[in-house]
C-alpha cells in the first residue's frame, strides 16, 4: 500500500517535468524557424534567437563536461526519489519535476545541436542585456529557488548547522 501511495507522489514530477520540456522544446524550435528579433515589451523585453555553447552566463563551452554534469544530476534526482520515495513534500516534487524538466530540455539541445538555443532577452537598464535564456533555464531557476526554500521550511538548514557546530567544539 505504501509503495503505491509513494509512485503517486511521482506523478505530478513526471507531468511538471514533461510540461516544461514539451514547453521548452517547442518555443526553440519556434525561434529557430523564425530567427528575426522580435521586440514585445520596448526597451526591456525582446525575443532573439541565440546558440549558447556554455553553461550559464556563455561560461564552460565543454560540451561533454556539460553533458555529463547534466546526466549525472538528473541520475541523482532519480536514485533520491527511488531511495526516498516518501521524503518529499510538494513543493520538492515540484521544484524536483522543474529542475529535472529544464535540464532535460536543454540537454536534448545539446546532444542534437551542440548548443542550447536561447531567445528570451531582458535588457535591465540602459545597454544593460541579461545573458539571453529561455524556458529550460527559468524552470531550472524556480525549481532551485523552490528547493531550497522547501529545504528551509523542512529545517534542514538548520540541522546541518546544528550538526556543524557541534562537531566544532
Amino acid at each position: 500500500m505504501r509503495k503505491q501511495q509513494d509512485r503517486k507522489q511521482v506523478g505530478p514530477l513526471l507531468l511538471i517535468a514533461a510540461s516544461v520540456v514539451a514547453l521548452d522544446q517547442w518555443s526553440k524550435s519556434w525561434i529557430r524557424a523564425n530567427p528575426h528579433p522580435v521586440e514585445l515589451l520596448p526597451g526591456f523585453l525582446n525575443i532573439v534567437y541565440s546558440e549558447n555553447r556554455g553553461a550559464a552566463f556563455g561560461l564552460l563551452v565543454n560540451q561533454t563536461f556539460l553533458i555529463t554534469i547534466t546526466i549525472a544530476i538528473l541520475a541523482v534526482i532519480i536514485l533520491l526519489l527511488i531511495r526516498y520515495p516518501s521524503l518529499p513534500t510538494t513543493p520538492t516534487l515540484i521544484s524536483a519535476g522543474l529542475i529535472f524538466g529544464g535540464a532535460t530540455g536543454n540537454l536534448m539541445d545539446r546532444l542534437r545541436f551542440g548548443y542550447v538555443t536561447d531567445f528570451i532577452d531582458v535588457r535591465l537598464w540602459n545597454d544593460f542585456h541579461w545573458p539571453a535564456f529561455n524556458f529550460a533555464d527559468s524552470a531550472i531557476v524556480i525549481g532551485t529557488f523552490i528547493m531550497a526554500y522547501s529545504l528551509y521550511q523542512l529545517g534542514l538548514f538548520g540541522k546541518v548547522y546544528d550538526h556543524n557546530h557541534r562537531t566544532e567544539r
